[in-house]
């Protein structure tokens, strides 16, 4: 085996990123704008990102109208949802090894190309007989996406400088949010004039333009010694993560926020479209504005509390807590379903608190997980996300046809208040062991 990790004949050579070591550490945070017009590796990767980030919520919005028009089952629509969040769990402990183990620009222009070659199926689901392949297409598209998203996270900080980091992580988290918004909004109104399969086909085509975005990157060589190899192939990551609990509690914030605030929400969001605030063909186009006021909130929420926290550790950690009692009280006003225009406030609201939580998370990862191991952390978080993203999403598919949506919502609300106080109770317990 080549001494060489992650190496290959487009990689620029003494870790060098346009011309900077990324180990040289300063106090001075880069802009966001400075960032993209000064590090063009990192500005491929966030194009590639915009534009199949832009595909995805179309995917999202076509197939949720698609099976809810051919069941009419919010049932049916949660197994839809806990397939694409379940599909990536069971790959995620071998994408986790495979982003520490090869070459991370190759797993990303690989698993477009696939994802893109996938869509072509959906174009074949028409009626009730066509529903395996619908789920069966979604389990394949979502299983490569799992090997897609631990080594985005494990890349970023092979392409950014020490004082980067934070501004691009935080930049990749609201352009994440920005294309919800735009995506979902362009998503339901495609879908709603032109039909589904119009968005599955725009959604296939934006892997590819992804995947040749993808191509411009040009990663540092890493050189490292067969010793290394060695110790590297047995780190486990859970192993890990027990001797160090807090990199494993912060791991487990993604998984709160999906079985608390996030994924069971988006399931009742589909009904709510389809049977309350009904706009456009079968909903689609009020379930794009959800979706769309959702992504605008993720995305300024951590925006504006960076102003604050910077990427210093104990705002940082602060602010997570902060960001499920916000969360909180968005459910607590969208679950009376006054009106469309307040429900759409309470989404908003609930996507600021759970888009802090989620960046501020994803940044001490990012500041805390060590480079040899980093892919397999980010594979275990995504794991334990998808997995408990999965029980929420089937849980309140079914109890959508036993209770309805209503008080599904209100059950709902006091949730997110579980992992803030647990939270809480642990950064005392941090705080009391650094003091001694």
């Amino acid at each position: 085996m080549s001494d060489k990790v992650h190496a290959s004949a487009d990689e620029t050579p003494n870790n060098s990123i346009d011309n900077k070591d990324t180990s040289v550490k300063t106090d001075r945070t880069v802009g966001y704008f400075e960032l993209l017009q000064t590090n063009s590796n990192f500005r491929w990767l966030w194009a590639g990102q915009l534009v199949s980030l832009l595909g995805d919520w179309f995917n999202i919005i076509a197939s949720a109208i698609l099976i809810h028009k051919i069941t009419g089952s919010g049932l049916a629509v949660g197994v839809l949802f806990t397939i694409r969040m379940l599909a990536p769990f069971f790959v995620a402990p071998l994408a986790g090894i495979c982003a520490d183990r090869y070459n991370r620009k190759h797993i990303l222009i690989y698993t477009d190309i696939i994802r893109g070659l996938l869509l072509i199926g959906y174009l074949f689901v028409r009626d009730k007989n066509d529903i395996w392949l619908l789920y069966v297409l979604t389990t394949l598209l979502f299983g490569v996406s799992g090997f897609f998203s631990p080594a985005r996270s494990a890349i970023l900080p092979d392409i950014t400088a020490h004082n980067e980091l934070g501004t691009a992580n935080a930049l990749s988290a609201t352009t994440w949010s920005v294309m919800l918004a735009f995506g979902a909004a362009i998503g339901g109104f495609t879908a709603g004039f032109f039909g589904v399969y119009t968005a599955f086909v725009i959604d296939g085509l934006t892997f590819f333009v992804s995947a040749a975005l993808l191509t411009q990157i040009k990663l540092p060589l890493q050189f490292t010694s067969k010793t290394s190899l060695q110790e590297r192939s047995r780190f486990s990551a859970l192993g890990y993560m027990s001797r160090h609990p807090d990199i494993l509690f912060i791991s487990l914030h993604k998984a709160a926020i999906a079985l608390l605030l996030s994924s069971g929400f988006m399931v009742a969001q589909v009904e709510i479209a389809k049977s309350h605030f009904v706009i456009g063909i079968d909903g689609a186009i009020s379930l794009g504005l959800m979706y769309c006021m959702g992504g605008v909130g993720s995305g300024l929420g951590p925006i504006v509390a960076r102003i604050w926290t910077g990427d210093r550790d104990k705002p940082l950690r602060r602010s997570i807590s902060l960001g499920y009692l916000i969360g909180a009280v968005g459910l607590a006003i969208a679950a009376p379903l006054l009106s469309f225009t307040v429900f759409v406030i309470g989404g908003f609201v609930r996507s600021v608190g759970g888009g802090i939580a989620w960046v501020f998370s994803t940044q001490l990862l990012l500041q805390k997980a060590p480079n040899e191991i980093r892919g397999r952390i980010f594979g275990t978080e995504f794991a334990l996300f998808t997995l408990m993203g999965g029980i929420a999403t089937a849980t309140v598919g079914a109890l959508l046809d036993i209770f309805g949506v209503r008080l599904v919502l209100l059950g709902m609300t006091a949730l997110p208040l579980i992992p803030a106080i647990l939270w809480w109770f642990w950064q005392v317990r941090v705080s009391r062991i650094k003091s001694r």
